[in-house]
């Protein structure tokens, strides 16, 4: 997914403009610090106390340019009017967030909301059209068939969730102003290896195929989780 974001920033914003970037639910900070790193101006928005500690120890870590760059803040990403004025950033992320959400459809409005004119919007997603697959590929033929006509599921935490589909949320990023660009397939094949799994010795033959496979039909399509890319009119 990294790889996929940086292609769509490279594709976008001139070669080494410090952009400005709001990282909405940023769990622990992987892809803000990331970003932070690579010269950017990155706000953290995050709700979960556990995930702003662990954020705030990787960042203290870090030289003190980073820190400098990187602001994290403790706060529902429902409400980023309250805290941003429009046109604020020029790359929004939230990675992992609507499967959380009810309904979508006002957190999204409110971060296309707080994206300049030209600006990119990041979604990861759980894939709505491929939930039948991880049971499937387990053998659990109940959860399978019951999985085809629905988006709600339990995931690996054991709460009980909800997944995107693509034609649906194409229509929402058209209806806010932020219509799609691009889409990619994340964790084609791996989806099924167990939390915390060792890294194979092939990891970065992994990476190739799971990267390829992420930007070709029909495999992306069957992702467990799905990456778009908006870009705010």
């Amino acid at each position: 997914m990294a790889r996929q974001l940086d292609e769509q920033i490279a594709g976008r914003f001139p070669v080494g403009q410090r952009l400005r970037v709001l990282d909405v639910g940023m769990g622990q900070g992987t892809q803000a610090l990331r970003l932070a790193r690579a010269g950017h101006q990155v706000t953290g928005l995050e709700q979960d106390a556990t995930m702003i500690a662990a954020a705030r120890a990787a960042l203290a870590g870090e030289p003190e340019g980073i820190r400098e760059r990187m602001r994290i803040m403790e706060g529902d990403g429902r409400e980023t009017g309250v805290h941003f004025l429009p046109g604020s950033f020029d790359v929004v992320l939230c990675h992992g967030v609507l499967m959380y959400v009810e309904d979508p459809d006002p957190l999204l409005a409110g971060l296309a909301r707080v994206l300049a004119p030209g600006g990119l919007l990041s979604l990861l997603v759980r894939n709505g059209d491929a939930l039948a697959m991880r049971p499937g590929l387990s053998g659990d033929w109940a959860a399978t068939l019951a999985a085809f006509d629905t988006t709600a599921y339990r995931n690996r935490l054991g709460l009980d969730v909800r997944a995107d589909r693509r034609e649906a949320l194409t229509a929402t990023l058209a209806g806010i102003g932020a219509p799609l660009h691009a889409w990619y397939g994340v964790r084609v094949f791996t989806d099924t290896a167990a939390d915390g799994a060792a890294v194979p010795d092939d990891v970065e033959a992994l990476l190739a195929v799971e990267e390829k496979a992420g930007r070709t039909d029909p495999y992306r399509g069957v992702a467990a989780l799905l990456h778009l890319c908006g870009v705010r009119g």
